[in-house]
């Protein structure tokens, strides 16, 4: 039995929260270790003055949190978290298909967010329709986010307008600046979801030719002129899937073919917050008249909040016609998960994630980059949520193929290819494995079959 003592001294949330985050910090430093047996509950409920509700909710909600595992008859212990794939999220195939942030840090602080949420004034707002530009508070924590965050000078509560997550936002950026059968360009690999999109609503993609600084501004006059096209989406930095990051010429020559063909820019800035200091700036501030922004909140804070932020050009008829796409797909952004990242954003919980997210997306980088090697693109930012393995498009389906036969799930190398001149390759995403060990392993066993006497990563055949 082991004699554990938590401090629930400190904190103005709810008990079980102080207990859970107790319990959480002496995992992390190692005064509870893989194993530990947990007092049972009505015993530390008595020992720390507690009902044994209160005990029993926070034991639950560490259980969810992966940190203890309750069995019946036998107890609570501490989980092993750091054994590869001990995860229930990495059972089955392992998922490097898709982008998402690791999730550890939102998870942490979830029940304290909502708990504050529960005291804000403006919460009785969140159950009656808002309006299309969102809630004011929604707005200014997204303007506040955008400037700190994506360092855009020109975001104020005022411009933004809120949508239900990044996605959704390029859907209402293409409705407002296009019409279904008409050219949008975009790089000539590019994010699957603008794919996704085009085939829905109509649009049709032409893709622009990159080299190793990303679109080329040369094959872009081009391609303006050959399809007559007004819209240009562009990920400028760890652009997706190649990671390329967009240098301050690259982008005033992408402007310029912008300006002398009468492009709009649709400037999709997912990665922005995990940038170097000193990255270029967006080309919502340097191309204002021109350039609609789209950002969210879910690749640095949490996906499951469906929040992001259009940012228009100063344009009011551009304005006008994303109001009326908002009230034609949804009629109002929804505002609970709004107005818990306004809560998050006005005490540093928001941060507080964001800065996890980045240290931990730096390790798993680097992690990836000395497991393989030149075999690895080298990233446009120190971290990154994705990283790009360059090959000839048949060494990347064999991989894939591979891959799957070893139970990693890889994005389909054909995923992100939107013309034939585009960059062939793998994405692998870091951020979809719970455990740091699960993600080594799996780069191991690509790196594996990335060697002439690899071709299999099967742990065993009998």
């Amino acid at each position: 039995m082991k004699d554990w003592q938590p401090d629930i001294s400190k904190g103005s949330v709810p008990v079980y929260e102080r207990l859970v985050t107790a319990l959480e910090g002496d995992v992390r430093d190692g005064r509870l270790v893989p194993g530990d047996r947990l007092p049972p509950q009505r015993d530390l409920a008595h020992r720390l003055s507690l009902s044994v509700g209160t005990v029993s909710r926070a034991y639950v909600e560490a259980e969810r949190r992966g940190f203890i595992s309750s069995h019946v008859g036998r107890g609570s212990f501490v989980a092993d978290r750091a054994r590869p794939h001990s995860s229930p999220h990495d059972a089955g195939p392992l998922d490097m298909a898709h982008n998402v942030p690791p999730l550890d840090p939102a998870e942490r602080w979830i029940g304290e967010g909502l708990s504050r949420v529960r005291q804000r004034a403006d919460l009785a707002t969140a159950v009656n329709y808002a309006p299309p530009e969102g809630l004011p508070s929604i707005r200014e924590a997204g303007a506040s986010w955008l400037k700190r965050r994506h360092g855009v000078t020109r975001a104020t509560a005022d411009r933004v307008i809120q949508c239900n997550g990044g996605q959704h936002g390029l859907a209402l950026a293409f409705a407002a600046l296009a019409r279904p059968g008409d050219t949008i360009l975009c790089e000539a690999a590019t994010y699957p979801g603008i794919r996704t999109l085009a085939d829905h609503a109509g649009y049709r993609l032409r893709g622009v030719a990159m080299d190793a600084r990303g679109i080329d501004p040369e094959a872009l006059a081009r391609c303006a002129r050959e399809t007559g096209a007004r819209v240009l989406v562009i990920i400028p930095t760890l652009q997706n899937p190649t990671t390329i990051t967009l240098d301050a010429a690259r982008r005033a020559d992408i402007i310029e073919v912008a300006r002398a063909h009468d492009l709009m820019i649709v400037e999709d800035d997912a990665y922005r917050v995990f940038a170097d200091a000193g990255a270029a700036d967006c080309f919502a501030d340097l191309a204002p008249e021109r350039t609609l922004m789209v950002a969210g909140v879910s690749k640095a804070v949490a996906p499951g909040l469906r929040l992001g932020f259009l940012l228009p050009p100063d344009n009011e008829d551009v304005r006008d016609r994303l109001l009326l796409g908002v009230r034609a797909f949804g009629y109002s952004p929804p505002s609970l998960g709004g107005l818990v990242f306004s809560q998050w954003e006005q005490d540093g919980t928001a941060d507080r994630i964001a800065d996890d997210v980045i240290a931990e997306s730096e390790t798993r980088t680097q992690l990836a980059s000395s497991i393989l090697g030149k075999a690895m693109a080298v990233p446009g930012a120190g971290r990154s949520l994705h990283v790009w393995m360059p090959m000839p498009m048949l060494d990347a389906e064999r991989l894939s193929a591979r891959a799957l036969r070893a139970s990693i799930a890889l994005t389909p190398p054909d995923g992100p290819i939107v013309d034939a001149v585009a960059p062939s390759g793998v994405r692998l995403c870091l951020g979809g494995l719970r455990s740091r060990d699960a993600l080594e392993q799996a780069l191991r066993d690509i790196a594996a079959m990335l060697s002439p006497a690899g071709g299999s990563a099967a742990r065993g055949l009998v």
